[in-house]
């Protein structure tokens, strides 16, 4: 019996290490989940303010080290500190796949 239960919950660890990993690959969805939208546009071209940046076809590395810089403090100008608790919700493996995302619009 302890043998079945170990088994499972490695099998239920596993599958959701996969599951947060095909998320993860999904930046489209990420852009929703993560509520980057919510200024940004839900196409990544009409923020709602103008003074909010335009993300489509952004160079994926260039968005991706702006990400980081917003979430470690590094970046600490302009619209950086709305940017900053949003980012605490962003993992780098999903701030990658964003800027990937972002990068084919």
């Amino acid at each position: 019996m302890l043998k079945l239960i170990t088994f499972a919950a490695v099998a239920v660890t596993l599958s959701l290490g996969a599951i947060g990993n095909a998320v993860a690959a999904d930046g489209a969805a990420l852009f929703q989940a993560k509520t980057c939208w919510s200024c940004h546009g839900k196409d990544a071209k009409t923020p709602i303010m103008p003074m909010y940046p335009k993300l489509a076809g952004q160079n994926a590395d260039y968005a991706f080290n702006q990400m980081k810089d917003i979430k470690s403090g590094a970046r600490n100008n302009g619209q950086t500190a709305a940017m900053k608790g949003v980012m605490g919700l962003v993992n780098e493996d999903e701030m990658r796949a964003i800027a990937d995302w972002l990068n084919t619009l």
